[in-house]
Parts: structure tokens; C-alpha cells; sequence
């Protein structure tokens, strides 16, 4: 255009070309398991002698993560103005769970800060197997039910027209299972969009209220009532309070403290809950244990074994017990699942398809005694 500049300058990162696109609700953020390598990685540099902020830089160039090596970058520059890496964290709280700013708080504090990383990571890594355990035992299930859901679309919606259309001569009634499967597959036009846009717009409701008091007052009750899966969620939540638990008093976090954050990371509303009622009678002076024994929630044997913690002044190794037992009962409950599920997912897909098949070819049965 006949133009000079007159001065060229680098545009900020992540604008223009360089912008990252993101989807909302599809964006990956920064995932447990990557944080239990990051705090493993972080205690063995700092237990070696390496400085604060040169460890930050190392993890921060060799994560595998993209969002978990950005936060760490602001951390750094956080840490490296002043400020404690415990509060560096609490400025991502979305990203940082808040047991692992509290433990990194008083890892400050008391001079353990590899320790109580250690601890984290250990904590994190045990979350990460109870998860994938019970991910790998519901993929089967899931896997088969969703394809016996696309099979009956298809069916319906491709298959059943065609042979409406070749029952539409015959001059007869067709069976009653005939003609309900005609009237299902006509539905179809009105119900498939009508579903897909319920659905969608129940998961965009379901990812901004899910977390609210309202909702999850409603919510968890009922996922513990729940016939086969409420048993296994009791597990999962207690197991999760006793690992959370001790390592929170491992760490020296206070004890109210650790309570509180203990029934926030519980992940259901009825035990966040009861350690709310746990925490008020332990700031008026008394013990853990005697509160949590009028909590239906907690197993007899759970209130116990903290009993005995309490009273030997080894409460942290009696709930490492606990979260240990737990976790083999959920490992142990969720191969009886699998073992369970498998030949029922199998039986309904058979009933669902073999129904629809026969129904399908009733009419011509009924042809066939006619001609003879």
C-alpha cells in the first residue's frame, strides 16, 4: 500500500493468531492426576536442596499439562514478588483443591513443605486409582447401553417405516406390540429433537447448579438411598473423608479447619453435613467421635476405630486404616458390579432388540397362518 512503519512491536501472547479457542464446557482444566505429579516432582526437587522458584520453573516447562503449566507460571511470579506459595495457590482455588493449599499452608509453617507435598501427592494418587477403578468397572455398562440405545434409534427411526409402509396393504389389523412400535417410530419425528434439546438443556442447568445447596441437598440424600450404587457411593465417601482426614492431621492443620475442608472435598452434602455438626460440638470441647456417632452416614465401625484413635493419641493412623479398608471394599464392590451388570446389560439389549424384531415380524407370522 505504499506504507513504511514506524515502529513493530511483538503483539501480547495469546492474542490475534496465537489466541487459544475454547469451548465452554468441553475445555480441559487441570486434572488430579496431574496435580499428584506435580506435588510428587516439587517434594523430591525441594527434599534435594533445589530453591522454591526453581523448582516452579522446572515443573512449569515439564508438565505435560497446558492449563496446569500456565498456573504455575503466574505462581511463580507470585512466589517470586513475595508471596507465600501457599497463598500463590489460593489465587487459582478453582485449579488447587483446598486441602492441598491448606497442607502446603502448614508445610510452610512447620518447615515440612516436602512432607506435606508428599503427602498430597500420596492422598492424590489414591484418588486417581479409586476413580479409574471405578471408571474401568461402568465403561462396560455404559458402552452397552449406549449402543443399545443407538440400535433402537436406528431401528426405529430407519427400519420400522419400511415395514409399515409393506403392512400398510394387507387389509388386516396388525397386533397390538405392531402397532405400538409403529406408533413409537411416527413419535419419533417429535420426540428425538424434543429429547435432544431437554437434554442438552438440562446438562447446561446441571453444570451451573449442580454444585448449589438447593441442588445438592436434594441430590446426594437420594444417591445414597439409591438400590445397588447408594452402598457404593457410602464407600466411596467414607474412604475419601479418612484418607482426607489424616492427611489433613499429618499435616498440622488445625482440627476445625480440617474438618471443614475434610466435608467440602467429601463430594456429597449429607457428610459435609455431618462434619459441619461434628466441628460445632468439637468447638464446644468435645470429642470427634461421640458427635459422629449420631451420624447415620458413618459405619459403627469407622466411629469406633476413631474412638480408639482418640483415646491411644493415634487418630491419623486409625483413618489411615479406615480409608485403606474402604478403598478395598469399593475395589471389592466394584468387581461384584461389574461381574453383576455385565450379563443384565446383556439380557436387557437382547430383550430390547429381540422385541422390537419380533414385533416387526408378527404381522408375517400372522400372514403365513392366513395363506395355510
Amino acid at each position: 500500500m505504499g506504507l513504511s512503519p514506524i515502529s513493530i512491536a511483538a503483539a501480547p501472547e495469546g492474542t490475534g493468531l496465537g489466541r487459544e479457542i475454547t469451548i465452554p464446557g468441553f475445555s480441559k482444566g487441570v486434572g488430579l492426576k496431574d496435580l499428584a505429579i506435580m506435588s510428587r516432582q516439587m517434594a523430591t526437587m525441594i527434599g534435594s536442596g533445589l530453591s522454591l522458584l526453581r523448582a516452579l520453573n522446572i515443573l512449569a516447562e515439564q508438565t505435560e499439562s497446558p492449563p496446569l503449566a500456565k498456573l504455575l507460571v503466574q505462581v511463580r511470579d507470585d512466589v517470586e514478588t513475595g508471596t507465600s506459595i501457599s497463598d500463590a495457590l489460593g489465587k487459582h482455588s478453582e485449579s488447587f483443591p483446598p486441602i492441598m493449599i491448606n497442607m502446603v499452608r502448614a508445610g510452610e509453617v512447620g518447615g515440612f513443605l516436602d512432607g506435606a507435598l508428599e503427602s498430597i501427592a500420596a492422598n492424590f494418587e489414591k484418588e486417581v486409582k479409586l476413580r479409574n477403578t471405578i471408571k474401568s468397572a461402568l465403561t462396560y455398562p455404559v458402552m452397552v447401553l449406549l449402543m443399545s440405545l443407538v440400535a433402537v434409534m436406528i431401528m426405529l427411526i430407519f427400519i420400522v417405516p419400511i415395514f409399515e409402509e409393506m403392512f400398510s396393504g394387507m387389509g388386516s389389523g396388525l397386533p397390538a406390540a405392531t402397532m405400538l412400535l409403529v406408533y413409537i417410530s411416527r413419535s419419533m419425528v417429535w420426540v428425538a429433537p424434543t429429547s435432544a434439546i431437554a437434554i442438552i438443556a438440562f446438562s447446561v442447568w446441571w453444570r451451573k447448579n449442580k454444585n448449589t445447596d438447593r441442588v445438592r441437598k436434594f441430590v446426594d440424600p437420594l444417591k445414597l438411598k439409591l438400590p445397588v450404587f447408594g452402598p457404593l457411593l457410602k464407600k466411596i465417601a467414607v474412604a475419601r473423608f479418612a484418607r482426607n482426614f489424616s492427611n489433613m492431621i499429618g499435616a498440622g492443620v488445625p482440627i476445625l479447619q480440617a474438618l471443614k475442608i475434610v466435608g467440602e472435598t467429601s463430594g456429597n452434602w449429607v457428610i459435609e453435613n455431618a462434619l459441619n455438626e461434628v466441628a460445632e460440638s468439637v468447638r464446644q470441647g468435645r470429642s470427634i467421635s461421640a458427635p459422629l456417632l449420631q451420624q447415620p452416614v458413618f459405619p459403627p465401625m469407622v466411629t469406633q476405630m476413631i474412638a480408639v484413635g482418640e483415646d491411644a493419641g493415634s487418630l491419623e493412623v486409625m483413618l489411615d486404616k479406615i480409608a485403606d479398608f474402604y478403598d478395598d471394599e469399593v475395589q471389592a464392590a466394584t468387581e461384584q458390579l461389574t461381574a453383576m451388570i455385565e450379563p443384565l446389560m446383556i439380557a436387557f439389549l437382547g430383550v430390547v432388540i429381540g422385541g422390537m424384531v419380533v414385533a416387526l415380524y408378527m404381522p408375517i407370522f400372522s400372514i403365513a397362518s392366513v395363506v395355510k
